[in-house]
């Protein structure tokens, strides 16, 4: 039998014992932090949370500078939380790497530990498993570096950062309620990135600070974020925004990018969770994106150490404003009319005449860098808001709807008895879909409603979700039809829009001259039809499809009828 070696005592990682070019596999991942939490029990817990879709253990692990790793205990005791999650996209490693060594250093150095305080350091070793084992070195096109690495997509071949909202994997699931039951005050999501070409090796996501809203926006704008970039400039690698042009090139301007919560950042927005996506440059060596990914990690975390009792107030603060009945937004667009500046170091943008097509390519000239201002466009406005009801209903039969509710420790309760409720309900007026697939669903970009007060039965089993709760904002922006990522978007409730019933045509067309004629309003809106559509009164189909789909008589209450009703 084979024997693999330990990495025990000095507890050197597979990317410092090789060339600065490799990064982990899974298994000497894994092997590494469970030996390192053998060794160092009073340092390190380290646990299963969850399986993948192919059937391997998803890990956590848990560093504290007392020892302490209960859950319920550290909670009680009021303790900050910082997170770090790694490994989504395995193709982009040196978070996994990174965190190896800096969990090491934890356990090796007692003065690292020590300036801990009271924080406790969560993190996810590699979180899409399933996609670290698919190991190549061709899946990311254009990146330098490492020798070898994972794939995007997971068992399921799905991108692991759109499915925190849908959960369609079981990685999300057990992420769900990992993330729930802890609540960590920042999170820290690591990544590579592609794109334009400048001189930064590191940018960063940060949760939109207009959409993360409340007094965090403020703070993470003001404090959190200029000291994130003056630390990191101390420290040899000065950062900047996410480089996402809203032309084809930097000079013109960059937007925020706008995290909605299919992604990791915008998930933890509805949890009032501070989230950084940091966003390595592919083109610089793998040795450069490590150093400074490690050097991003430790900065905020520095920062959540020093200054965890405001973030922990201004969560506390926003929970309870979510929670009150008000005028909230569900969706956010940029405002250009209102850019802020930065002073941005770039490549002159070249372009040429391609020699495999007839069109021009771009290419970046590093022979000519620059540094000058450039918009810089992180104002975000909320175009459409919606008035927060008390609470809502969801009808026990959507399961799988209530079950991620659940998972995100959403307080609800089972109605006792059938019962008549005044409510408000909305109606589906019209709906465009993307028309392929997109991470497994047809996702809905834009629908139209109509509200209006209604009188419903609700039955015995039904379930109650008052938004006087911690977790009214995620309850809210998955309930909310027009939310960014909501249930709704995502497909959850598709067969509210089919029309169960048909007609015979042959015998419809006698009913529906009758239904013109007693139908005052379908005979209205008819004959606008016929006056915007004259070539379609050739078509039978459409003529009867029109009168079938508006009439009194024939109708099918709960076709278009969202299920998911909203008390007042």
């Amino acid at each position: 039998m084979t024997t693999l070696p330990t990495f025990a005592p000095n507890f050197t990682t597979p990317y410092e014992s090789g060339n600065r070019n490799q990064t982990t596999s899974w298994s000497d991942c894994i092997r590494f932090y469970q030996e390192l939490a053998q060794a160092y029990p009073d340092v390190l817990h380290f646990v299963e949370i969850g399986r993948s879709d192919a059937g391997r253990p998803l890990h956590a692990g848990i560093v504290t500078a007392d020892g302490e790793f209960d859950r319920e205990r550290l909670k009680a005791q009021g303790r900050p939380v910082f997170f770090n999650n790694n490994g989504i996209h395995p193709g982009e490693p040196e978070g996994v790497d990174g965190c190896m060594a800096l969990v090491r250093d934890f356990c090796l150095q007692p003065e690292r530990r020590a300036a801990l305080g009271k924080t406790v350091f969560l993190f996810i070793p590699l979180y899409n498993v399933d996609g670290s084992l698919n190991r190549q070195n061709t899946s990311r096109v254009n990146q330098e570096g490492p020798e070898s690495f994972g794939f995007r997509g997971n068992s399921l071949h799905l991108d692991l950062n759109r499915d925190f909202i849908k959960c369609d994997s079981l990685n999300a699931q057990a992420f769900n309620q990992f993330f729930s039951a802890w609540s960590p005050d920042v999170m820290v999501d690591t990544h590579t990135s592609n794109g334009a070409d400048y001189h930064y090796t590191m940018t960063l996501i940060q949760t939109q600070t207009d959409k993360l809203g409340y007094g965090l926006g403020p703070f993470l704008k003001d404090q959190m974020l200029p000291a994130i970039y003056a630390e990191m400039a101390e420290r040899g690698w000065p950062t900047c925004p996410y480089v996402n042009p809203i032309k084809d090139i930097p000079d013109h301007g960059i937007e925020d990018f706008l995290e909605t919560p299919r992604f990791s950042t915008g998930y933890a927005a509805l949890h009032h969770t501070i989230g950084f996506m940091p966003e390595t440059h592919m083109l610089k060596p793998f040795a450069d994106r490590y150093e400074s990914m490690r050097a991003l990690v430790e900065t905020v975390l520095n920062f959540t150490v020093a200054n965890a009792t405001s973030i922990q107030r201004l969560r506390a603060e926003a929970r309870e404003a979510a929670s009150v009945n008000k005028e909230v937004a569900v969706h956010w667009t940029a405002d250009h009319s209102q850019p802020s500046q930065f002073l941005f170091k770039g490549y002159e943008a070249v372009y040429h005449p391609s020699t495999i097509g007839q069109y021009v390519r771009l290419s970046y000239n590093r022979e000519q860098p620059w540094e000058k201002t450039i918009p810089y466009f992180n104002h975000f406005i909320a175009d459409i808001s919606v008035k927060q009801p008390k609470a809502y209903v969801v009808p026990q039969s959507w399961r799988a709807v209530l079950e991620r509710l659940l998972w995100n420790g959403v307080r609800m309760q089972q109605i006792s008895e059938d019962q008549v409720m005044d409510v408000d309900v909305y109606r589906i007026t019209g709906v465009t879909s993307r028309p392929h697939a997109y991470e497994g669903h047809l996702f809905h970009d834009d629908l139209t409603l109509q509200s209006h007060r209604e009188q419903v039965k609700v039955e015995a089993g039904d379930y109650l979700i008052p938004l006087d709760q911690p977790q009214a904002r995620y309850i809210v922006e998955t309930l909310e039809p027009q939310g960014h990522d909501s249930f709704f978007r995502w497909g959850f409730f598709n067969s509210c829009l089919e029309k169960k019933e048909a007609y015979s045509d042959y015998v419809f067309e006698d009913t529906a001259a009758e239904i013109l004629r007693d139908e005052p309003a379908v005979r209205v809106a008819f004959d606008a039809w016929k006056q915007e559509n004259p070539a379609l009164l050739h078509d039978q189909t459409a003529v009867l499809d029109f009168i079938f789909a508006r009439c009194q008589r024939f109708i099918e209450p709960e076709w278009n009828r969202y299920p998911v009703l909203r008390i007042n």
